[in-house]
């Protein structure tokens, strides 16, 4: 048993494993989890509008937004080319989503992509 001073003993080998992943994979898991984070969001999964919230949406879009504009040259576009046409997938549903749709430029995440249209 440790006490409160030391830390798990699993800690070490979560370590050693995030260790082994190179960079890109981190970037692409992570851009891969606040996409379909952003989907439940906005009602695009099989229960619908159970997990709808488009406020929660707004965030996650825009933060997959920053991270991908942030890593452009970091990942390759074989990386990078599904993922952005994700992200303009769902800046284009939150679109469609929205009641009172945001000016050109000014939807989630188009401050990195610039205006996204149907």
């Amino acid at each position: 048993m440790t006490d409160s001073t030391q830390q798990p003993s699993d800690f070490d080998a979560m370590t050693r494993d995030i260790a082994e992943v190179p960079a890109v994979e981190v970037i692409v898991t992570v851009a891969v989890n606040l996409m379909s984070a952003a989907a439940v969001k906005l009602g695009l999964t099989d229960e619908g509008d159970k997990f709808k919230d488009l406020d929660e949406a707004r965030k996650l879009v825009h933060a997959l937004a920053g991270l991908l504009d942030a890593s452009t040259t970091e990942i390759s576009s074989f990386h990078a080319a599904p993922l952005r046409d994700g992200l303009k997938s769902l800046q284009l549903a939150f679109r469609e989503a929205s009641i009172v749709p945001d000016e050109p430029g000014q939807g989630p995440g188009e401050k990195y992509t610039g205006p996204v249209y149907g």
